[in-house]
């Protein structure tokens, strides 16, 4: 899929599919205008006769009208003009998103990104069209494979000339969508092709495509670096454990960024004679994918940053077969694994790290899936993060980091050791601030934010959005740099 930003007039565009946003109240604005003009008014009939009402992202699709070079158009319910805002903006693109996933047009003209939005500039709105319009086709490319040729073209028209400023606009917003697809497409995958096996298969074909630098820690360098808790599991996992190392463009100086994506493997329990249950597989990848979303946007954008992500593969059931425990250890660590990461990052020299996990849709069940929970032991890291959460639409929410430790849970003699995780998000939190002490540090809990309300397996992509923002920021800000250390990858296809 292409998208293509243009200026011209909608009416006189010999398109297969024409999009326009339409107010409930008031006179018809931008293109629709001159749709109606051109047509004598035939527009306006058509949208009397549909019946919006006051819902964002109403469709309704019509044929061709007298005088308009389009074969069909889709009319998108805008809301009342008064009440038009960001959400309302990236309402409406959803909706079209949706819509053209079901259409076979191959030429489409949208012009949603002339209606304006309260305190926002042409330039966002470019950039949220090109995310949104770009993650949303029905079928993104496989992980690490080249993206896939889609014979469609989409115009989005402009209602003023053409800037490098909004061509760069449109480029970011189409390779942040391409991250966001990356990630929803690994968060959707059935947990029984998700071995951590996949994961570094994955990993290596992303190095591969996109120029990175990939190394999967073993056993000495595990211990190396004092990674106690990941090599106990790893030795008694049998190999399912695994810290992946990725490092982006090479050219980029500075002190890194670095990510951290954690999934959890669950190895089904053996009984107590000793027969397997099944098989070892990863049941969320949705920190994994994260990572890779954001560091796919990264290169596919050139962003002049030093990145590393690091992808930690835990295992957070284990058998009962006593044996294969290190001595001494009642239960292998589930927070400790990822400190032992946050550790390890700390060789790095960052300027500073974001970890990304998802421990538990209850734990954050006050936030629902609005926000990502926003954990931090910087002020300015974190106010950067919340300005981020705000510019794309990917919100997070600051709690608190508190010294106390999280209260002890003693089971039965007898039944199976659960990981030693502390019971909710505060307290997981705050018991890895202790691992992060020798550099900024902010962790995101996106239990509720990963997945649509009411849509179970519906994966949102989130926070690549604002993972993404957050990085363009940073590049932004780089002193006597360009923002692209070469020539953007990403040529406006997704």
């Amino acid at each position: 899929m292409e998208i293509i930003p243009a200026a011209g007039e909608a009416e006189k565009l010999g398109t297969e599919l024409l999009v326009l946003g339409i107010f409930r109240d008031g006179p018809l604005t931008g293109s629709a205008r001159a749709v109606n003009d051109r047509s004598a008014g035939r527009l306006a009939a058509a949208i009397g006769q549909a019946g919006f009402g006051d819902r964002v992202g109403a469709a309704r699709l019509i044929g061709p009208l007298p005088g308009i070079a389009a074969q069909r158009m889709l009319l998108v319910g805008l809301g009342r003009a008064e009440a038009f805002s960001e959400r309302a903006y990236r309402q409406a693109l959803a909706a079209v998103a949706e819509r053209l996933g079901e259409d076979p047009a191959a030429e489409i003209v949208v012009t949603l990104a002339e209606s304006e939005v309260p305190h926002r500039t042409l330039s966002w709105r470019m950039q949220q069209a090109g995310r949104i319009l770009s993650d949303g086709r029905r079928d993104p490319a496989p992980p690490g494979s080249a993206t896939r040729k889609e014979r469609r073209s989409i115009m989005l028209l402009v209602p003023q000339a053409l800037t490098s400023e909004l061509v760069a606009a449109l480029r970011q917003g189409v390779a942040i969508g391409e991250g966001v697809s990356c990630a929803r497409e690994l968060e959707s995958l059935s947990p029984e092709l998700c071995t951590p096996a996949f994961v570094a298969r994955t990993a290596e074909a992303m190095a591969s495509r996109f120029g990175f630098d990939i190394e999967i820690l073993g056993s000495r360098a595990l211990e190396a670096y004092g990674l106690a808790a990941f090599l106990a599991c790893e030795e008694a996992a049998a190999g399912a454990c695994k810290l992946i190392k990725l490092r982006g463009e090479r050219r980029a100086k500075g002190r890194p960024i670095v990510l951290i994506g954690e999934g959890m493997a669950v190895r089904d329990t053996l009984t107590r004679s000793g027969a397997s249950a099944g098989g070892v597989a990863i049941r969320d990848l949705r920190g994994i994918g994260s990572v890779l979303g954001a560091m796919r946007t990264v290169e596919r954008l050139g962003l002049a940053l030093n990145v590393v992500g690091l992808i930690l593969i835990g295992q957070r059931e284990f058998p009962l077969d006593l044996r294969r425990r290190p001595a001494g250890r009642r239960s292998l660590p589930g927070v400790s694994l990822l400190g032992d990461v946050l550790c390890y990052a700390a060789h790095l020299s960052p300027s500073c790290v974001i970890d990304v996990v998802a421990p538990s849709q209850a734990r954050l069940a006050a936030l629902g899936g609005h926000v990502s929970g926003l954990f931090a032991n910087d002020e300015a890291l974190a106010s950067e993060l919340l300005a981020c959460g705000g510019a794309s639409g990917d919100r997070v929410w600051r709690l608190p980091l508190w010294e106390e430790d999280p209260p002890s849970h003693a089971l039965p003699d007898g039944e199976p050791d659960p990981p030693d995780d502390p019971p909710d998000a505060i307290a997981a939190a705050s018991r890895l601030a202790r691992f992060a002490t020798a550099y900024p540090w902010a962790h995101l809990d996106i239990s509720g934010s990963v997945a649509s309300a009411g849509r179970r397996y519906s994966a949102t992509g989130r926070p690549v959005p604002l993972l993404a923002e957050f990085l363009i920021g940073r590049a932004r800000a780089m002193p006597d740099r360009p923002i692209f250390s070469h020539y953007p990858r990403t040529e406006l296809h997704s």
